[in-house]
């Protein structure tokens, strides 16, 4: 029921004088995704620091038939640097007893907790109320809210979420948007604001000439790019409506569909634009995610609904612009005209951002802004926060 991925050298004495115990409940490896990255970049900052990390990950993350994806794992290796223990089972009550026992047992100071789906509401609601009773009851409970509300509504999320925050001693937000949701339901609780790290883990820049003739696209051309999965609330459809608005610009769609393709396989085929758009429509392997980015001159989201992004992290890592809509959490991580354009979430303004990105050759003057803006963004800002130091 337990495994261990890795080697933990970071267990050594010599460590464990220096900084906190500290236990993630987070999914990561073998588990896919923005989340598990990003939590075990976090892990790796806070061993950094010195502190002692155990990662509390999965084993049944969502049941296959609730799961719109293709699989929830990655075929990468084990990462050797983190202890993660590979046991929760999302939908097994008799499960949550026993990771709290197990939670409980290894004395943590500080329990992180990530929370981004209610459904996962009553099992981390669960484990965080019974660790008090294993052990842990000098443990502080702090979640990392990626989402408190979700983009997409289902019977008994704010029940779901409720309980959850009824576990948590305090919140740690990555968009104020959240901050703002979790009040809903704990409004007494203290909150803390981090804005999302930088996503440092996917390379480095590749020459753009090289990118593009790796992925087969337009040597020459203007080249916009949409990553990331791709679901309904992401406005992919806004996207093709802007394209066919701005002649002699290319689009690349790389991530894997959540959800029916084909009404987006016909709205390309209806305004016409099958030859201007190159289709990599499957999960995107970390190893790739560099050729995207550093083939693209500007990354676009053209979501309806967000609270922070993942993705505006890796385009700051590349030094890449990006168009966001006036939703959520975007307009907090990009500086409307300096790092790029912040617009509604209209075709129109889409294609007017675009249009007026390349038509005024703005790329040099927008990707030093770029550069400037990512300071904000440090894991060691995150860790900071989390651990209150």
């Amino acid at each position: 029921m337990n495994q261990v991925s890795g080697k933990c050298p970071f267990f050594a004495a010599n460590l464990s004088a220096l900084g906190k115990k500290i236990s993630i409940i987070s999914p990561a490896h073998p588990l896919r995704g923005g989340i598990a990255a990003s939590s075990e970049r976090l892990a790796r900052q806070l061993i950094s620091e010195g502190h002692e990390v155990i990662m509390w990950s999965y084993s049944l993350q969502y049941p296959n038939f609730l799961f719109p994806g293709k699989t929830q794992y990655s075929s990468d290796p084990a990462p050797e640097d983190l202890h993660i223990r590979t046991c929760i089972n999302s939908i097994n009550p008799f499960n949550w007893i026993r990771v709290a026992y197990l939670l409980g047992r290894a004395k943590p100071d500080l329990i992180v907790c990530r929370f981004w789906l209610p459904l996962m509401g009553p099992c981390l609601g669960a484990i965080l109320h019974l660790v008090h009773w294993f052990g842990a009851g000098k443990a502080e409970r702090v979640a990392l809210v990626d989402n408190m509300i979700p983009h997409e509504k289902r019977p008994g999320d704010r029940l779901f979420s409720r309980w959850f925050c009824s576990a948590c001693d305090r919140f740690v937000v990555m968009s104020q948007s959240v901050g703002d949701d979790i009040k809903q339901f704990a409004p007494k609780k203290p909150q803390a604001f981090a804005p999302h790290p930088i996503y440092d883990i996917y390379g480095e820049k590749l020459d753009k000439k090289q990118a593009r003739n790796l992925l087969q696209v337009p040597e020459n051309e203007n080249i916009i790019l949409f990553f990331g999965i791709i679901r309904a609330y992401k406005g992919l459809d806004l996207l093709l409506e802007a394209l066919a608005l701005i002649p002699e610009v290319h689009l690349i769609i790389a991530g894997e569909p959540y959800g029916d393709w084909s009404p987006y396989a016909e709205q390309i085929e209806r305004l016409q634009l099958r030859n201007r758009i190159t289709l990599h429509t499957d999960f995107i392997p970390a190893e790739r995610v560099n050729q995207y980015f550093s083939a693209a001159d500007l990354v676009v989201q053209p979501y309806k609904t967000a609270t922070q992004s993942g993705i505006s992290q890796i385009a700051y890592h590349f030094d890449k612009p990006m168009v966001v809509t006036h939703v959520g959490g975007l307009p907090e991580i990009v500086p409307h005209g300096k790092a790029g354009y912040v617009v509604a979430p209209e075709a129109q303004a889409i294609a007017d951002a675009i249009q007026d990105f390349f038509q005024h050759q703005r790329a040099t003057a927008m990707e030093a802004g770029v550069r400037e803006a990512k300071k904000r963004f440090s894991w060691k800002n995150l860790s900071s926060v989390i651990s209150e130091q």
